[in-house]
């Protein structure tokens, strides 16, 4: 999906065009469009007739292209740093943000991230007087579940509508990404060293318009979704190599388009690699004029003698596989080519690979398989040092946090040994004002660290929930990913006696596999589920994507899923499974 901004249908102007109105008018304007005490709204009216006339002094003949050849309008300052700014004490910052909300300005991503504007989303909303902003802001309270991810999706669709100046009857899925990407660049300009800059911004903005089904259903559940390239055409993976010779390009695209009907897409990828790449294109190296498949044994014997090295140098541990991709290319156009000769017969030719070539083969694997198990014999005196880190790092900060959830403000407690304060940041206590709950969080006395235990506790959990199912069940890392509540099952025996299973789904191999759950594997499960369980709610159902298919699930109650952001999402393995 292609990321664009917003076109308006109709310029959105709640109180007409002000594009031309006198400093004086639209200060007034200011005054009376917002409530609040007589001071609060003379100093807002007096922000915005200052900045104004100040804007008066550019070049233009409207406020907007004033706006847009000031230093602040291009981003470049920050609006309280002008020289029109009288007293500290008048915050030009307020003027800004009724010029914005009025839709007199219409700033830019990068100068409206230069500046912190209190209650942007709420002033600009009740300045709108749009229904469907007004019902957005109540799904929201809906399909958001918590105070920060309410407050973040009404600011992040109010900053879309100000910076591409449309309404949310305009806003579409790649005006949304388009927001996303422009938010990444914006942070590199204000901030650049802050990582906080390369959060996918208007996650819960698409979370509550797809929902209430303002996004057509054709439109992916989540951006991140939306933002993954998914597979790519037989096509798209050929011409990622540089294949000069245009008929062999058609007979690779044609054998790769028949072998994809019975195989999956990372097998695909993967002879695509080793057909186009590793041989034809290195092929084309050797000999330039290489015009069909008859490879002379010259040729060949050069070939193997590359492709014995990676590309940076290093041995190449898997030739075997790239010479049995070309043996069997070969001899399937010699089968295929006895089916229908009218496609294949032009292109049947010796195969170049040796018997000779494929002697030693099963010894040469048996080696492979040799070097995984010691490296398993290797490991395997360490797991029980990981397992008592894991569990020891989760009971830690499990009876951490239950202490600091006790505590009080400002109380000091000591724990393992440290001295830990119980305290309130700014932002907590902006939560506890919308009796928001508010999250622990602890200074270390000893070290002046500040940990949000909340978060520590809930990732030593996770951690130790991983490697406990692993250990106990011996499935796969992707496996594990890919558990979900459906994967638990139970078979009672004729005695009564109830057994609890669990559902191994297909993944390398084709075959279902149920591992009847010992004891210690039931704890864990369990635990996982209580976790998710916690807040009163079913087991969330969410997609997830296959990083080596580049597909995405059917929605489902995964087991290993965390909040990410404003929605959840599961965990993914960033192993091959191949």
């Amino acid at each position: 999906m292609t990321a664009e901004p917003a076109t308006a249908t109709t310029p959105p102007r709640p109180f007409g065009d002000l594009s031309r109105s006198s400093s004086r008018s639209i200060a007034k304007l200011v005054v009376d469009t917002w409530d609040g005490g007589t001071s609060t709204r003379q100093q807002r009216g007096q922000a915005a007739g200052l900045l104004l006339d100040h804007l008066a002094g550019y070049p233009g003949l409207t406020r907007q292209e004033r706006w847009d050849a000031s230093p602040v309008g291009q981003g470049l300052a920050d609006v309280n740093d002008l020289e029109c700014r009288r007293s500290p004490s008048v915050k030009l910052t307020t003027g800004l943000r009724a010029l914005i909300c009025l839709r007199v300005i219409q700033p830019s991503l990068v100068a409206f991230r230069r500046h912190h504007m209190t209650g942007f989303a709420a002033h600009f909303i009740s300045a709108q007087s749009d229904p469907l902003l007004d019902e957005f802001a109540k799904q929201v309270e809906v399909h958001q579940h918590t105070y920060a991810h309410r407050t973040e999706a009404l600011f992040d669709l109010c900053v879309l509508l100000a910076v591409q100046g449309v309404a949310l009857s305009d806003v579409t899925a790649p005006a949304l990404l388009h927001f996303a990407q422009e938010n990444r660049r914006a942070w590199s300009v204000v901030d650049p060293g802050n990582k906080a800059g390369n959060r996918l911004r208007g996650q819960g903005v698409w979370h509550v318009l797809h929902a209430t089904g303002h996004l057509p259903p054709t439109v992916p559940a989540t951006m991140r979704a939306a933002l993954m390239r998914g597979q790519k055409s037989v096509e798209e993976l050929v011409d990622l190599y540089p294949i000069r010779n245009q008929a062999v390009r058609g007979l690779l695209i044609d054998y790769f388009t028949r072998r994809r009907a019975d195989t999956d897409y990372a097998t695909l990828k993967n002879l695509v690699l080793h057909l186009a790449h590793h041989f034809w294109e290195k092929i084309e190296r050797l000999n330039p004029d290489q015009g069909d498949l008859r490879i002379s044994p010259e040729i060949y014997a050069a070939w193997r003698q590359m492709i014995a090295v990676k590309d940076n140098g290093a041995p190449r541990a898997g030739a075997d596989s790239l010479v049995i991709s070309v043996r069997s290319f070969y001899y399937d156009l010699h089968t295929w080519a006895a089916q229908e000769p009218e496609r294949w017969a032009t292109w049947v030719a010796p195969c170049p690979v040796p018997p000779s070539d494929l002697h030693g083969l099963g010894a040469r694997r048996r080696r492979i398989n040799e070097r995984s198990a010691d490296r398993t014999r290797q490991r395997q005196p360490l797991l029980p040092v990981l397992v008592e880190h894991v569990e020891s790092r989760y009971d830690h900060f499990r009876q951490l946090l239950q202490l600091a959830e006790e505590a009080v403000e400002g109380e000091t407690f000591t724990f393992a040994g440290t001295s830990y304060t119980r305290v309130l940041s700014d932002a907590d206590r902006k939560l506890s004002r919308h009796t928001a709950p508010i999250p622990p969080r602890l200074r270390n006395n000893d070290s002046g660290e500040m940990i949000h235990i909340a978060a520590e506790e809930e990732t030593t959990f996770w951690d130790w929930a991983a490697v406990e199912t692993l250990r106990h069940s011996g499935v796969r890392v992707e496996e594990l990913c890919e558990l979900t509540h459906l994967s638990i099952r139970q078979y009672q025996r004729p005695g009564g006696e109830v057994i609890a299973l669990l559902v191994i789904a297909p993944s390398k191999t084709d075959r279902e596999r149920v591992i009847p759950m010992s004891a210690e594997l039931f704890h864990v499960i369990a635990s996982i589920i209580r976790r998710h369980a916690r807040t009163g709610r079913p087991i969330p159902l969410v997609t997830r994507y296959d990083p080596h298919d580049k597909v995405w699930s059917p929605p489902m109650p995964f087991l290993f899923q965390r909040q990410n952001g404003t929605v959840p999402a599961v965990s993914t393995s960033a192993r091959s499974r191949r």
